[in-house]
């Protein structure tokens, strides 16, 4: 953050100095200017990170499934300090190298149309554009669209700070990941000791916008009901949750999360209205113990009145772009993973770093269903996965692995990856 705050400032200064050069004479006004300069300097920060991946498949339930490179991200912060205690902050993703498409609803239409605003892969998101208020260290106040900060992958988000090329399927496929929201959020730290930094509590509580059912379905139960199709976000009824970590280290902590929204009222149409209640909990866990590290995560979720559900969604416009699939009322996943340096036997090269991994996991995105609704054993995974990560420096990370996928229908998913990520 330093780096960036002092090229920053150089730029400004080394333009600032070659205008004044030319164009000023009067040295009291050019050292005001400068001084001005150093001051904006001062208060503004920049950060990036950024993710490019290439994976080969070998899956038995899509056998022409082809490999694939992927710029995965680009993730860029800029954070400005009003004060001591108002920061505004912001972040620009750009995903998968391209532009944004976005869906609009004409309710004018006889029966309402969506239309196509941009027809282009990837996309370039504002994720976040929030005001945080430092009041006390036990108590602050963020208003404004910020990242939501659900289970393990929320905190874990820069490449060096997960192990596998993607993050975990538990994760990935049946919640929402990269997960931001609009609205307010408490957040603070509890001391339990004084005079000493661990361990200490830290809580977050929300009330943000909520998600949109339509999109729910049987591979990724609420993850596409995560509202990114429109122009804007439906706001009929909001979610809240509860966020308690116990941190014990630097980078260690065990916690639980709570979730719940009934987001029938952000619907596009009012063509279902029948409450259904989304709830879901998780427990994650972290602990950095040079030369290991341990991830654990799991999480368990219900949703009310899933089959009223799935028939509704089943009678949604093919222009929503939804998969229409039945949803199921439970899902269910969970992942441990354990990491070691290598390169700890030896002192000779103190900035380098390789870590052997190895992480198992299950999730099953149909673990209970609501009357005629089926349960399909394809959506039960069990993924073991092994690979290692090479830092070069710390803020540059290579990354391999294979994953073995197997399906509760007896089908395999393999799939061998290769990475690199960086942040500064």
């Amino acid at each position: 953050m330093r780096t960036a705050r002092c090229l920053f400032f150089k730029i400004l200064l080394l333009t600032t100095c070659y205008t004044v050069s030319y164009g000023q004479s009067d040295s009291i006004g050019t050292a005001k200017k400068l001084e001005e300069i150093g001051q904006l300097a001062e208060k503004i920060s920049v950060k990036a990170y950024g993710v490019v991946n290439y994976y080969h498949f070998d899956w038995q339930t899509l056998p022409d499934k082809r490999n694939a490179i992927d710029p995965e991200r680009l993730n860029l912060y800029l954070y400005y300090d009003f004060t001591d205690k108002i920061q505004f902050k912001s972040e620009i993703e750009f995903e998968h190298g391209g532009t944004g498409a976005t869906l609009a609803f004409d309710p004018l239409e006889e029966f309402g149309e969506f239309e196509d605003e941009i027809e282009k892969g990837g996309q370039v998101v504002v994720e976040q554009l929030n005001l945080v208020f430092k009041l006390k260290k036990y108590l602050n106040i963020r208003v404004g669209k910020m990242r939501f900060y659900m289970g393990n992958a929320s905190k874990q988000d820069q490449p060096r700070e997960y192990f596998t090329a993607y993050r975990s399927e538990v994760e990935n496929t049946i919640l929402p990941l990269g997960w931001y929201e609009t609205g307010i959020e408490l957040s603070g730290d509890l001391v339990l000791k004084s005079n000493q930094t661990y361990p200490y509590l830290a809580y977050k509580l929300y009330a943000v916008s909520g998600l949109d059912n339509t999109g729910f379905s049987s591979l990724n139960w609420i993850r596409r009901g995560y509202q990114t199709r429109f122009e804007t976000i439906n706001a009929n009824t909001l979610a809240y949750a509860l966020r308690l970590d116990y941190v014990f280290g630097q980078d260690s902590e065990i916690g639980f999360n709570f979730y719940a929204c009934n987001p029938t009222g952000n619907r596009p149409k009012a063509d279902f209205t029948s409450p259904s209640w989304v709830t879901y909990g998780d427990v994650h866990f972290a602990w950095e113990g040079y030369p290991w590290r341990i991830r654990a995560y799991g999480m368990l979720g219900n949703i009310q009145n899933s089959e009223a559900l799935s028939t509704a969604n089943r009678n949604l416009s093919n222009n929503l772009g939804v998969k229409r699939t039945p949803v199921a009322k439970m899902a269910g996943g969970a992942y441990a993973e354990l990491a070691y340096d290598i390169l700890n036997f030896t002192k000779k090269i103190e900035t380098q770093q390789v870590y052997l991994f190895g992480r198992a996991e299950w999730y099953d995105s149909m673990l209970k269903t609501e009357g005629t609704v089926s349960d399909n054993p394809r959506y039960e995974r069990q993924i073991l996965t092994a690979g290692l990560n090479y830092f070069p420096i710390p803020n540059i990370v290579f990354k391999a692995h294979y994953a073995w996928g197997f399906l509760g229908s007896g089908e395999t998913e393999n799939t061998f990856a290769l990475g690199f990520g960086f942040d500064f």
